[in-house]
């Protein structure tokens, strides 16, 4: 499994795919918080001397939603087209042991981009009048809370990636049930006809625990929330990949 992992990693890190998806969200991300590199593109932070990163944590689910599925969309649809994945299955190692393999390489990934932004946090911090005036608790918070986000992220888009062959299709596939787990179950709880269901349906959706994390609160409920949306699909994930030995 470790070899594989290593492989994978090697493989984004080797060509132009890991370096293109973290310099992709540091430019959109430093452009959010600080108006760069457009010019008159407004500076959460300059412009309104707020010493937060709400910004950061407002818009990176959804830079997340479209960087995620371009990293995973390769996962197993590149191996199905190229006809590699038969090799994987000769490997002295179960099908679970892949899936977590693609799955571990695209959440370092994600790690990897994210590690890059603690740059925003520390000079916040120390532009902050006083120094360190910004709230550190819920700042924390909301970094777990990406994280755990682009976890599920992660899970969701090999799966979408494990079920075709086409690269394009598995991108297509990973937004649209991504989006539906972060926006559908909220907007669906918004509906008057499924009022009685609106708690339910809310907690079914990603958002509501990735905001309540943000809090800097960080509850169990939330973390096993996500654990276990990434249990299902990596879990499915298997299912999928065991089919093709029926």
């Amino acid at each position: 499994m470790f070899s594989l992992l290593k492989k994978e990693l090697r493989g984004f890190f080797s060509s132009i795919i890991g370096y293109v998806v973290i310099l992709v969200f540091i430019t959109i991300n430093s452009a959010i918080v600080w108006g760069l590199p457009f010019p008159g593109f407004p500076s959460w932070l300059l412009d309104n001397g707020y010493a937060e990163l709400t910004p950061l944590f407002i818009w990176s689910p959804l830079v997340f939603l479209i960087l995620v599925p371009a990293v995973t969309m390769r996962s197993f649809a590149e191996e199905k087209n190229t006809g590699t994945i038969e090799l994987l299955f000769t490997r002295p190692i179960s099908s679970l042991q892949i899936v977590l393999a693609k799955f571990f390489s695209g959440l370092i990934l994600v790690l990897f981009s994210l590690l890059p932004t603690l740059v925003y946090f520390i000079s916040v911090y120390q532009l902050g009048d006083p120094v360190g005036s910004i709230d550190v608790g819920a700042t924390w918070g909301s970094y777990i809370g990406l994280f755990f986000l682009g976890a599920v992220y992660v899970a969701i888009g090999i799966f979408a990636s494990s079920l075709t062959k086409s690269q394009i299709v598995a991108f297509l596939l990973s937004l649209i049930l991504a989006a539906l787990f972060f926006y559908g179950f909220d907007a669906l709880g918004q509906i008057t006809s499924l009022a009685s269901l609106d708690y339910i349906l809310v907690n079914l959706g990603i958002q509501e625990h990735y905001l309540s994390i943000s809090r800097g609160v960080i509850d169990t409920r939330d973390v096993i929330y996500f654990i276990s949306v990434v249990t299902v699909f990596v879990f499915l994930t298997h299912i999928v990949l065991e089919s093709r030995k029926w």
